[in-house]
């Protein structure tokens, strides 16, 4: 049982993820096992010369499957519609982890980040559509925190190519064969009968297959994984539109009188494309009762990231020191305060703190070049 659930975890995330467009009215819509890059990351490149001679005159669409009326030349961006602050629901048969939803984090002019979350681990993905090819460009697991990955490049598996054409081919790094098998497969989804062109991707040492199913103006639709006796599949049921991706995020506030760190967890709305460290520099100024400030008014993220080593790297603008007003032992518990909230959201423990890309020096506290604050929230407590 073990290897089976390792055999489709994987065809799960290297296939099932593409941009999606709504195709049909939905219903409104309503921790973590590991699931490193290694597992998952792979290169693709350009396999054998696409085959453009159509037998079948009938290219894909999002008509019924009744429909015989379809354009007869298509490309990339018929079924890579990029779309914001939506998200998508699959459901799945065949294992736990085939059922999944998908939101939009960022967005550019021709490539979308998706945070896919299967119930057991939540990833980042970039997939770009340039030269013809639609690519996973990025790919990073573990991924619970937003940050903007648009122009980062640690993958490279093309999903789709041009011409949208039965017969049109590529190998992947795996040696593994993608081919775009038919242009008008009839498709049942929750959403309705879809004509869609499926692609699939076979592999020469182990005999797994996979098929995809493209929905014109939409984007995937269906996934099918074949190994052995198993099949799982995963199928496009639910679009929610205008609908912003809800994070629960732990702010931590000093109470000096009390010598005591205190908690709580807001639900934040992260709209596509949103700075995330906008919408959390603003919550962190919201004060509760009971507890003592962290951020003025005044103070603003100028950058928040966390780099390869894990390590959240924070600069903020001077108002948080000039607007502070606080002695040493407050000036500490202020600190601990942005180490547990910023390197809490990072699931890492390590903060480096930065004043408008300078040092830290505030006459009680300073840092030299590498040094950290160092979260430790086992004392904190629950502000109710």
């Amino acid at each position: 049982m073990k290897k089976f659930v390792l055999l489709f975890c994987v065809p799960l995330f290297l296939f099932a993820f593409s941009a999606c467009k709504k195709n049909a009215t939905p219903s409104p819509s309503s921790s973590y096992p590991s699931a490193t890059e290694t597992d998952i990351a792979g290169d693709t490149t350009a396999g054998s010369e696409p085959v453009t001679d159509i037998a079948d005159d009938t290219t894909a669409g999002t008509e019924p499957v009744t429909e015989t009326n379809i354009p007869e030349s298509l490309s990339i961006s018929d079924f890579f519609p990029i779309e914001q602050d939506v998200k998508y629901v699959y459901s799945g048969e065949g294992m736990e982890y085939s059922s999944y939803t998908v939101n939009i984090d960022y967005t550019s002019d021709n490539a979308v980040q998706q945070r896919i979350d299967n119930g057991g681990t939540v990833a980042a993905k970039v997939i770009t559509q340039a030269d013809g090819k639609l690519t996973a460009t990025y790919f990073r697991g573990e991924s619970y925190s937003r940050e903007n990955c648009l122009d980062k490049s640690n993958y490279n598996e093309v999903l789709l190519m041009e011409p949208i054409a039965v017969g049109t081919t590529w190998t992947l790094k795996d040696s593994s064969v993608r081919t775009i098998t038919d242009l008008s497969a009839s498709i049942t989804t929750p959403l309705g009968d879809f004509m869609a062109i499926e692609v699939t991707t076979e592999s020469q040492d182990s005999g797994n297959k996979t098929t995809d199913y493209y929905a014109k103006g939409i984007g995937l639709i269906k996934m099918i994984f074949y190994s052995d006796n198993y099949e799982v599949t995963s199928t496009l049921s639910e679009i929610v539109e205008n609908t912003p991706f809800i994070q629960t995020v732990r702010f931590y506030y000093p109470n000096l009188d009390a010598g005591t760190i205190y908690y709580l967890e807001r639900d934040l709305a992260f709209h596509t494309n949103d700075s995330t460290g906008e919408i959390l520099a603003t919550s962190y100024k919201e004060i509760p009762s009971g507890v003592e400030k962290v951020f003025s008014q005044n103070t603003a993220i100028n950058s928040l990231t966390v780099g390869e080593d894990g390590i959240v790297l924070l600069d903020l603008n001077q108002a948080f020191l000039s607007e502070m007003n606080a002695g040493s032992a407050y000036e500490g518990m202020i600190l601990n305060c942005i180490a547990n909230t910023f390197g809490g959201y990072y699931y890492t423990d390590k903060v480096i703190l930065t004043i408008d890309g300078a040092l830290y020096s505030s006459g009680h506290f300073g840092f030299r070049e590498g040094e950290f604050l160092q979260a430790n929230s086992d004392e904190a407590v629950l502000l109710e």
